[in-house]
């Protein structure tokens, strides 16, 4: 029977051992929706302390940054050690149409959700189409008023 490469599978494996294997940036996995009005990003952050929790906006790019630490007792023998500490990052090109200035974010039970609203300039908007005058009752009104009166 003979393997067969695939050359996915094999650049799948090894990027993720690059980053298995690299200390310090941690995955962040996220949800991105819009809903109304505003965009909601939803971060999975787990074990989190929400006052390491850092975002920020330059420009028109969003970073989420935050730090997971572990502590342990001494003389504690681990049995297996799955939960990782170190950092979390997580930049986005927020484009054009955001109000930069009302961002805003809640921690909850594991979940960072930042809320980006869409700037009133970008929202669709009704116009109102105007319309002259038609030119016989413009035409009918002048003859009312320059009419002499008995």
């Amino acid at each position: 029977m003979a393997v067969r490469f695939d050359p996915f599978r094999e650049l799948d494996r090894v990027a993720g051992s690059l980053l298995e294997g690299r200390p310090g940036l941690r995955q962040m996995p996220m949800d991105l929706y819009r809903e109304g009005d505003h965009y909601i990003l939803a971060a999975d952050l787990p074990g989190i302390d929400p006052g390491s929790v850092d975002i920020d906006v330059d420009g028109q790019l969003l970073t989420i940054r935050a730090e997971r630490t572990l502590r342990s007792a001494e003389g504690v023998k681990w049995l297996t050690r799955e939960r990782e500490s170190g950092s979390f990052l997580r930049q986005l090109n927020l484009g054009q149409g955001i109000d930069i200035d009302a961002i805003s974010a809640r921690y909850e039970n594991g979940v960072l959700s930042v809320t980006i609203p869409v700037s009133e300039r970008a929202k669709p908007r009704k116009i109102e189409v105007a319309t002259a005058a038609p030119v016989i009752e413009a035409a009918a009104e002048e003859n009312v008023t320059d009419s002499p009166t008995a």
